[in-house]
């Protein structure tokens, strides 16, 4: 039988913040700790938009799709979502959504809710994630 350790507040050299009292949800804009990582994998801390939905799983994890600021060539990529920076997402630069970056992460990675995207950006977001994995 295989001992459990408690969840260690640090990883590999990155620093983690402690249990978030709130429970990200879809569509919230979260300041991310994506280290540590390898190759190409986006990295830093950095916005990210929660995608999975609020009514599945029970480990404290998240489907996350980073954010990184907008290039003009970015518009010829199916899986970059252009979002536009306003009060509500708490985005302070033109941005893209990088569907092809979508990864897990544990909640203990969400630092700071920052703002939430729009049921039409959501849906943008899902549809740049259906090219990417060749869902019809």
């Amino acid at each position: 039988m295989r001992t459990v350790r408690p969840l260690a507040r640090k990883s590999k050299g990155a620093t983690l913040s402690p249990i978030n009292p709130k429970k990200p949800a879809r569509g919230e804009i979260w300041i991310v700790n994506f280290d540590p990582t390898v190759g190409a994998e986006i990295k830093k801390k950095r916005p990210a938009v929660v995608i999975s939905s609020d009514a599945v799983g029970i480990l404290p994890v998240k489907l996350v799709a980073p954010i990184t600021e907008w290039d003009a060539r970015f518009a010829r990529n199916v899986w970059h979502v252009r979002v536009d920076p306003n009060q509500q997402n708490g985005l302070t630069k033109p941005s893209a959504v990088d569907a092809l970056q979508v990864r897990s992460v544990d909640t203990q990675r969400l630092i700071t809710c920052i703002g939430r995207l729009s049921p039409d950006q959501l849906a943008e977001i899902a549809a740049a994630i259906a090219a990417v994995i060749e869902y019809a």
